[in-house]
């Protein structure tokens, strides 16, 4: 992954753009999440934790609030400027570094976990892989998440991708269902053992002004459209919404979790 992410339009990403968006009103893994890892013992407190493409931090916080060590890292200073005033105003204890998940420059042998949150298909999986076998010490995990909405037919989301593709035609990245055996496979391919993966469906409550920050988050909108293109994707977005969906909205989400142990 460079430092600067390009969809299959050469299109730059941007991300450090919807920082104020992401802080707002991108929701973060639900607590339901949390609550399984510690079910079946993938996380627990006192471990030590480095969340790769932490963004705004919603795995590394999450984690810090039950009680693990946690760095977060990623390429975009306005993101992790965000992780960082929500780890204040929240009191825990986290800190963020500016890095690649290629090139941690961290310590070999200095984490428990390895988390990747939302963002497994921005890197060059085989030197992420790597990169996370190297600062994991012996018996350490490896885990890849991801919370991404469904674009189900007649749905919000499936109404407002088509939208998107106005805007962005070929972005390449919509129809998504939120199920990725490429990261089964990645961990396969590196050497972890005990690899398991689970998934499940919540829905996730949008006024419609989330909604569309929620949207304007995506890569296909925010981060690769220039201002003024955003500007008018969004007034498209809020007619479209009252004219096919008034009042709260409830949008399904589907969490995908994959994980391996280093033998």
């Amino acid at each position: 992954m460079s430092n600067s992410p390009r969809d299959h339009q050469g299109r730059p990403i941007d991300f450090g753009r919807t920082a104020a968006d992401y802080e707002e009103h991108r929701p973060g893994f639900p607590d339901s999440f949390f609550n399984r890892l510690q079910a079946v013992g993938w996380i627990a407190p006192g471990r030590r934790a480095l969340d790769l493409g932490t963004g705004t931090g919603s795995l590394a916080l999450g984690f810090a609030a039950r009680g693990l060590v946690v760095t977060g890292l990623d390429i975009a200073d306005e993101l992790l400027d965000v992780a960082r005033h929500s780890a204040a105003a929240r009191n825990l204890d986290a800190r963020f570094v500016t890095g690649r998940a290629e090139a941690t420059g961290l310590d070999r042998a200095s984490f428990d976990l390895v988390s990747a949150g939302q963002c497994w298909w921005w890197f060059d999986a085989a030197a992420a892989t790597t990169e996370a076998k190297r600062v994991l010490a012996r018996g350490g995990r490896l885990l890849i998440c991801n919370f991404s909405y469904l674009p189900l037919p007649g749905t919000v989301a499936h109404h407002t991708e088509a939208l998107v593709l106005e805007h962005n035609p070929g972005w390449p990245k919509a129809g998504w269902r939120g199920v990725h055996p490429e990261q089964v496979r990645a961990l396969d391919n590196a050497g972890f053992t005990s690899v398991e993966s689970f998934s499940y469906v919540v829905d996730v409550p949008f006024s419609h002004e989330a909604w569309r920050g929620r949207v304007r988050t995506c890569n296909g909108v925010g981060s690769a459209l220039g201002p003024e293109e955003v500007i008018r994707f969004d007034d498209d977005l809020a007619e479209m919404l009252a004219h096919e969906f008034p009042g709260e909205l409830a949008v399904p989400h589907r969490v995908f979790a994959a994980s391996g142990v280093l033998a």
